[in-house]
């Protein structure tokens, strides 16, 4: 009787502490051009982790620019029909450079092609020449209903400013139908977190510094939200002139913002739209991008100048541990 006792009691912890340690799954790969990692907890965690590569790999090809899914296919072809995805992705986003005054133009593409952010081969093209890609950019010429979309001649679509955010919105969607409890996504340069950590306790997501891209300048407490970045450090090139050109283009100018900027992330429950604001916060510029952001509601930021002044939504301001010495100004 005593070893019978023995053994249900034994049993009794193991038990307990599987029921408090949910089990783990984690997986790497490569796709919309960055690097990805994800780890997910309860449920059943590694088939979790097949169904969001999966479902990642579907969206890579379904919204690449150059790809044969339907983004590729309408930039090739000048009109295509659109599944689901595709078509709400597109949708979302001409919907947001609306939102957003132009400051986003998912028509930019050719531009940044011309400088040679796409393939490396970096230049600083003529002021003529960008003057004549400036006239094919102009996303209210994107045509788009319920099955199929359309361009003029020599527009391009590049859905790279919003895509990571709109992958994060699917991949929590999948995380809630599957029954996860929690999980952490990087989406390169993009967080999605959902739910908290297995203790409880809240996620801490790093903001990388843009002066040392290997390090952090603060780290966000956080749960079930998709943070975004945006920052010049992540592709750029130094001209013959000596000046730095990086990869974010203005659509009004056609030139690479130079604002006095160095990083902007956004967070919101809403992933593509947190993607696409870190962005054109950044075009924007810190003084209309902090006027923007008091005028708007869902979402907060975190934006760092080259004088090393920190502008961060009150709302946030006590779960963000700063590791620099940065002035912070509460907005």
């Amino acid at each position: 009787m005593k070893k019978l006792l023995s053994i249900i009691l034994f049993l009794t912890i193991i038990y307990s502490l599987c029921a408090c340690t949910p089990q783990e799954a984690r997986e790497s790969m490569e796709a919309m051009d960055t690097f990805m990692d994800f780890t997910v907890y309860g449920g059943q965690p590694q088939w979790v982790i097949e169904d969001l590569v999966k479902e990642i790999k579907e969206l890579d090809f379904a919204l690449s620019t150059t790809d044969k899914g339907d983004i590729g296919l309408l930039n090739r072809n000048g009109e295509t029909k659109l599944g689901d995805t595709a078509g709400e992705a597109l949708s979302r986003s001409l919907d947001l450079c609306a939102e957003l005054d132009g400051s986003l133009d998912i028509t930019v593409y050719p531009l940044v092609e011309e400088w040679g952010f796409i393939s490396s081969d970096y230049k600083i093209p003529s002021q003529k020449r960008i003057k004549e890609l400036l006239k094919y950019v102009d996303y209210k010429k994107v045509k788009v209903d319920e099955t199929s979309a359309s361009l003029p001649k020599n527009t391009q679509v590049d859905l790279g400013a919003v895509a990571k955010g709109y992958a994060a919105d699917k991949c929590r969607e999948l995380l809630k139908e599957e029954g996860s409890k929690a999980a952490i996504l990087n989406l390169g340069g993009t967080i999605a977190t959902y739910g908290t950590k297995p203790d409880g306790s809240l996620w801490k997501v790093g903001i990388t510094d843009p002066d040392d891209t290997s390090k952090y300048f603060g780290y966000l407490s956080c749960r079930d939200t998709v943070v975004a970045t945006s920052g010049g450090y992540e592709r750029s090139f130094k001209g013959k002139d000596g000046k730095t050109y990086i990869h974010i283009i203005d659509p009004k100018t056609g030139y690479p913002v130079d604002n006095g900027t160095k990083s902007v992330t956004v967070i919101s429950e809403d992933g593509i739209r947190a993607d696409a604001l870190s962005t054109a916060l950044y075009v924007m510029g810190a003084d209309k991008a902090v006027e923007y952001a008091k005028s708007q509601k869902g979402f907060d930021v975190i934006i760092l100048t080259d004088d090393n002044k920190l502008y961060i939504s009150s709302k946030i301001a006590d779960s963000f541990n700063l590791k620099n010495d940065y002035k912070v100004i509460k907005v």
